[in-house]
């Protein structure tokens, strides 16, 4: 009988793709990390398996949103445990689990060769060998370097080296990761003023959310970078959007919290402080998940609020730690719709043609993404929102859709919602952090399989738009 069934089990683990491999490890990480973290070794009596469970996946998702006070709910061990989930979801599942499945499937033929690095460059990682070194060794020296500036120049407000060297190194491995996880209840709030640690949190979201072929591209092509022709296609419109989100976003706050409320988050600040404020938050939003000021739906504006949703639908770059329908893909939305307005048969980017292919899949990413929120938006909507006892806060339908963005996402900004939400409020969180992190359409080619274009022709039939 046991031969029978390691002999079953062996066949079905042959038979899965990568995308199925990859949700299945995923999964299985969440499990042994919940039951890991839920121990006495890691955590007090206050963390139970459901808190537990909630904040793996949330890590392992590189989310960063929380039900528990890292600090305070979670022992040195558990914080350690903490931040090895988020290097591993950070550094690329998909990449890990690709390489894990090497070891696991005993076959190695062409088909599977072929299948690993199509997966692979469905997720924007790429091959595994150089490459998932190269990786590992950028984040490595980016991380390591980070930690030092905000070990001499950032916390220098700790006093116990030990506890100023481990803030520095898990702050560093959330901020590159693009978690937004914070050892403190305020997060960064208490770091506001304090430009050195804005800048290296910042520019560690930014070097993790832009991609390591991005990094890698600057980097070989570093002696020339002053012409950037040298540069890939894929390089060059990552920099440009990411610049030009969060300059846009960072004006967009200014704007909307200049003339909104009176008692807003940064209306009492001056206007240098306002833009270092703003800027920040501009960075943090699209896949981060930090903070330096309180938000709320009574801190920040309904606009501010859209405007920030807008932003975090969007997120990082493909092959990056963050989450969101990518840079890349908005871009090409971008240039679909010009080209369209202009009456073009192709869709054109800098003078190179952009396939069919990639512009349905971006559409079709875009589509199944939208749908997904609000199918979250709705199933959070028919459930309590809040614990289901008299006298609790309701909460409005924008938090509620600020909330599920930040969920899929993988973000991490929280209005002070995701706490007082009911188990199935928090479950439906979950569920949308993982799909978030693992992407919507790996998901479907992990349920229905890749299909095979059909032979058939079939009558053209044109319709009105």
């Amino acid at each position: 009988m046991n031969a029978k069934f390691l002999s079953v089990l062996a066949h079905w683990r042959d038979r899965l793709t990568v995308p199925q491999f990859t949700v299945i490890t995923g999964l299985i990480v969440i499990v042994i990390g919940t039951f890991l973290l839920a121990s006495p070794w890691c955590s007090s009596d206050e963390v139970g398996l459901w808190q537990a469970l909630f904040t793996v996946t949330s890590a392992i998702t590189v989310t960063g949103l929380s039900i528990i006070v890292v600090d305070r709910d979670l022992t040195l061990i558990g914080q350690i445990v903490l931040a090895g989930l988020i290097l591993t979801g950070g550094l690329g599942l998909m990449a890990i689990t690709t390489f894990l499945q090497g070891f696991v499937q005993g076959r190695s033929g062409l088909r599977q060769r072929l299948d690993k690095g199509r997966a692979l460059d469905e997720f924007g990682v790429g091959g595994i060998g150089p490459t998932f070194k190269g990786i590992l060794i950028c984040a490595a020296w980016v991380m390591g370097l980070g930690a030092a500036v905000l070990y001499f120049f950032g916390f220098n407000d700790i006093q116990n080296p030990a506890a100023r060297l481990w803030a520095s190194i898990f702050h560093v491995i959330s901020a590159y990761n693009n978690a937004g996880f914070g050892l403190w209840a305020k997060n960064l709030e208490a770091y506001r003023d304090n430009t050195v640690v804005n800048v290296v949190i910042a520019l560690m979201i930014v070097i993790g959310g832009i991609g390591w072929w991005v990094s890698n591209d600057i980097w070989v092509n570093r002696k020339r970078f002053s012409s950037h022709r040298h540069l890939s296609l894929h390089t060059r419109l990552v920099l440009r959007t990411t610049v030009a989100l969060i300059i846009l976003g960072c004006l967009g706050l200014i704007f909307t919290e200049h003339f909104g409320l009176e008692a807003g988050a940064i209306s009492k600040f001056s206007f240098l402080q306002k833009i270092q404020i703003s800027l920040f938050q501009s960075i943090t939003t699209r896949t981060a998940g930090f903070n330096t000021i309180p938000l709320s739906a009574e801190t920040i504006t309904d606009a501010g609020l859209l405007l920030m949703i807008v932003l975090m639908f969007i997120g990082a770059s493909p092959g990056g730690t963050g989450g969101g329908i990518k840079t890349t893909t908005f871009t090409i939305l971008m240039a679909t719709t010009r080209s369209t307005l202009q009456g073009r048969e192709n869709v054109l980017i800098h003078r190179r043609l952009i396939p069919d292919r990639t512009v349905f899949r971006a559409v079709g990413a875009t589509i199944a993404s939208l749908l997904f929120v609000v199918m979250m938006a709705l199933l959070l909507g028919i459930a309590p929102t809040s614990l289901g006892l008299p006298g609790h806060q309701n909460y409005s339908f924008l938090e509620k859709l600020f909330t599920c963005v930040s969920a899929f996402g993988t973000v991490g900004l929280d209005l002070g919602v995701t706490a007082n939400l009911s188990r199935w409020g928090q479950l439906v969180l979950m569920v949308g952090m993982f799909v978030g992190r693992i992407g919507i359409l790996l998901l479907l080619t992990a349920i229905y399989g890749s299909q095979a274009e059909s032979r058939v022709g079939y009558p053209k039939e044109d319709l009105y738009v």
